[in-house]
């Protein structure tokens, strides 16, 4: 199971009023002021949900050749979850088949298969195909799909995505039974939801919660990652439920359990599931071709807070801010300029960055779009073309992303840190009359959360106008006292302190 390290704990709370039965009054307690003819309120009864359901979701273990540290699932020796394992699951323990494994399955050369990872899935076809985390299957050589009819079938990998995390595998095997998939924009925060999984390999595990939210995007702040707004809820999630379906109660899939937040690697009452509909739409194309297509349109964005919508006199924040055009992209042969907010795509309102990029990747490349831009205090339409994103460009999006304006050129200097000045632009979008971005950052400046994208204004108490003046001003200072850096980014203006060499 992956996890989000964090500093807070939830709790997973469940309540529920049950219907009191008749009895005589003594029995009862004290009198309740009830409104005449309203409905008793009860727990939902998910027995017959689970029955119909359930025989649909799989556990999946995983072996490979990994070494000591890896023998069993994320875990070493020095973990309190090492013993758990190594005791209560002999099909686990390290250096061994496990006595589930295939017998007809041989050691390769380089040494015997051992126990690698446990997560779960859930069957989309008759004929065998089963969704689950990419990363349950990641570096698998040999996977074994266990059904709760106790069957048990070697799988293959269909595909894997790890932007999305979605991965498919297939078994082979007839008349299946299969879930059904929901419609996660009808998922509405309070309704009653089930994970079913093999939480540290318990098969068939059932665990109920409501949803806490219906859209938590940016989780890791990966930019391998897709931008996926994660259903939030308190159903108890634990390792090996990855890959398992999170049910409403239509017996519907609205998810796949992908994430907790934790700081020990066990359920602290906030868990987070993959909508189904981006989920099954990466799952679909994997399974008719074995990889998934992206679009892009190459620019770098960024969220318009409040103070940069009055800078730009927008109504409201909303939209994505472009900080970085890619030469020779879309965008650019377009016309799309830094500066430029878009606020709609095919007149559809875009809510943020998040909802721009997620959108634009849904696109097949070769798809025409128009984009609703402001630009100048007007809006406009920009017709745009539809690129495919492509592994390699990765890193370049993830810099442009940031807010980069260009390739960095110089190298971080006295207090670690590399400025460029401020295309003109961008200066009157901004209302700005001086200060430097940020193009490279490392060191102790980098600890202080400095990044690349950000703009200097002043060091110490002196004003900065462009990037001779920063680094004539740097030049100057005494490298083992403090700093003090006026720093302006896209939540606003604040001073950062630190001292360069980090004592």
């Amino acid at each position: 199971m992956k996890r989000l390290q964090a500093t807070l704990f939830g709790a997973l709370v469940a309540v529920g009023f049950a219907a009191q039965a008749e009895a005589p009054a003594a029995q009862q307690g004290p009198k309740q002021n009830i409104t005449p003819g309203a409905p008793a309120q009860v727990l939902p009864d998910f027995a017959d949900l689970v029955e119909k359901y359930g025989p649909a979701v799989v556990n999946i273990n995983t072996r490979s050749r990994a070494n000591r540290s890896q023998s069993l699932p994320g875990l070493d020796e020095n973990d309190p979850f090492f013993e758990f394992f190594r005791r209560f699951m002999p099909d686990q323990q390290p250096g061994g088949r496990g006595r589930n494994a295939p017998k007809n399955a041989p050691d390769a050369p380089r040494g015997p298969l051992r126990p690698f990872g446990l997560g779960s899935g859930f069957v989309v076809s008759p004929d065998g195909f089963i969704v689950t985390n990419a990363h349950v299957v990641e570096n698998a050589e040999e996977i074994t799909v266990r059904f709760n009819d106790k069957r048990e079938l070697t799988a293959k990998v269909i595909g894997a995505d790890t932007r999305s995390d979605v991965a498919v595998i297939k078994v082979e095997a007839t008349n299946l039974q299969v879930v059904k998939i929901g419609d996660t924009k009808k998922l509405r925060p309070g309704e009653w939801v089930i994970a079913i999984g093999s939480p540290f390999g318990f098969q068939n595990t059932v665990t109920a919660g409501i949803v806490s939210a219906t859209s938590r995007e940016n989780l890791s702040g990966d930019p391998n990652l897709d931008a996926v707004p994660f259903i939030q809820t308190d159903v108890a999630v634990n390792p090996g439920n990855s890959g398992g379906p999170l049910l409403n109660m239509r017996g519907e899939v609205v998810g796949i359990n992908s994430q907790i937040f934790s700081r020990t690697g066990s359920f602290a009452g906030i868990s987070f599931a993959i909508p189904i509909d981006y989920a099954f739409n990466v799952a679909e194309q994997l399974m008719k071709t074995g990889h998934v297509t992206r679009g892009r349109i190459g620019v770098g964005i960024q969220n318009v807070t409040k103070d940069l919508a009055d800078s730009l006199g927008l109504a409201k924040a909303a939209g994505a801010a472009v900080s970085n055009v890619e030469e020779g992209s879309p965008a650019a042969k377009a016309g799309l300029e830094v500066g430029d907010v878009i606020l709609k795509i095919d007149g559809r309102t875009v809510e943020g960055s998040a909802d721009l990029s997620r959108t634009i990747r849904g696109l097949k490349p070769g798809s025409k779009i128009t984009l609703g831009v402001w630009r100048g205090g007007k809006a406009r339409d920009v017709s745009i073309t539809v690129a495919e994103f492509k592994d390699e460009e990765a890193a370049k999006a993830a810099d442009a992303g940031k807010g980069k304006s260009k390739k960095a050129e110089n190298k971080p200097g006295k207090l670690g840190i590399a400025v460029t000045d401020i295309p003109a632009e961008q200066k009157k979008a901004l209302k700005l009359s001086g200060g430097v971005v940020v193009e490279a950052v490392e060191g102790a400046a980098a600890t202080a959360q400095i990044d690349v994208g950000d703009v200097i204004l002043r060091v110490n108490n002196v004003d900065i106008a462009n990037a001779k003046g920063f680094n004539e001003t740097v030049a100057k200072l005494d490298a083992k006292k403090p700093v003090a850096l006026l720093i302006r980014d896209e939540n606003g203006t604040r001073f950062v302190t630190f001292r360069p060499e980090g004592e």
